[in-house]
């Protein structure tokens, strides 16, 4: 976990942003019985982070016997200084509704939340769980999705490598239904889609297609990333590429001089829709720290709302 947070500001010196979020763990990276102590250790790590630094608390899930106790630590400790709350394994909007008061009476009502959809059942419920006000954005569990499954799916779409039939996270079908339900539904209440894990994290040339194929076809803002390895690929995987953000910030620059009215450049047409179009491409490449013409930059602020990247950084003990 310092590691990750030493990395974090590190790259935000070198990208003059700070371009992916730490998520501290406390579902999987505290052990059995020591849940309480690891909540406390959680704490003071964040207490010591640097004041611009992106950070949240991945806790248990609500039906766990420690998810109180955690967010009462954590969030009602140092809620102010989190960029959000990580919830596992929401099945509906009562999880949320109970996460929400969880935060209410830790004194943290304010504090967004995050949100894992890891079952069958939970993504036919996506689209109510990112109609809630308090969810910022929406992950998706890919292992846990498919052991839920009784063994139907086989374990190689838990991977990025297909196996003898071709089949890998990004083709089988349920998998590949489940994370466009995901994508479809944040984007349909203004949401942040935050792609899975890739666990081949030693595979450089797996980890860029994967998140290629995340960002370029199946609609996610966001990736996971499990070792510090995978946040670089992921970045660029993310960020426009410099033709796309010239484009943006030409059209943009004649729209502006137009008063936002209908443009021509270089013989094609413009007006407001294509306008956001391209204002969305510069807010990516401001989130990904790629640097913008001076016309364009001073329209946006220095820290990206919801960075691209989610690296877990899980307890060792």
């Amino acid at each position: 976990m310092r590691k990750s947070l030493q990395l974090q500001a590190e790259m935000s010196e070198e990208f003059g942003a700070c371009v992916f979020d730490v998520t501290l763990d406390c579902e999987d990276g505290a052990p059995v019985g020591g849940e309480a102590d690891h909540a406390a250790m959680v704490v003071a790590l964040v207490a010591l982070a640097a004041d611009k630094a992106r950070v949240a608390v991945r806790v248990h899930a609500v039906d766990h016997p420690a998810f109180e106790s955690d967010i009462a630590t954590i969030a009602g400790a140092v809620g102010d200084r989190l960029s959000h709350i990580m919830v596992p394994k929401v099945e509906s909007v009562q999880d949320v509704v109970r996460a929400e008061q969880a935060l209410r009476a830790a004194g943290a009502q304010d504090l967004p939340l995050h949100v894992l959809v890891e079952s069958p059942a939970a993504v036919h419920q996506a689209h109510d769980i990112a109609a809630c006000p308090r969810v910022q954005s929406i992950s998706f569990g890919l292992m846990d999705f498919v052991s839920s499954h009784g063994g139907a799916i086989p374990a190689s779409a838990m991977g990025a490598r297909p196996d003898a039939d071709g089949i890998d996270q990004f083709s089988h079908p349920l998998v590949l239904r489940a994370k466009l339900a995901i994508a479809s539904a944040c984007h349909a209440h203004g949401k942040v889609p935050s792609h899975c894990v890739v666990t081949e994290f030693t595979d450089t040339a797996a980890m860029q297609t994967a998140a290629r194929q995340a960002a370029r076809r199946l609609g996610y803002t966001r990736m996971w990333s499990i070792h510090p390895a995978q946040i670089r690929p992921i970045l660029a995987a993310f960020t426009p590429e410099a033709r796309e953000v010239d484009d943006a910030s030409t059209i943009l620059s004649a729209a502006e001089a137009a008063d936002w009215a209908p443009v021509s450049v270089r013989g094609q047409l413009h007006d407001r829709a294509s306008y956001r179009y391209y204002w969305q491409v510069l807010e990516r490449a401001w989130q990904t720290g790629c640097p913008l013409p001076p016309a364009m930059a001073r329209h946006f602020q220095r820290q990206a709302p919801v960075t691209p990247v989610q690296n877990l950084a899980p307890g060792v003990h």
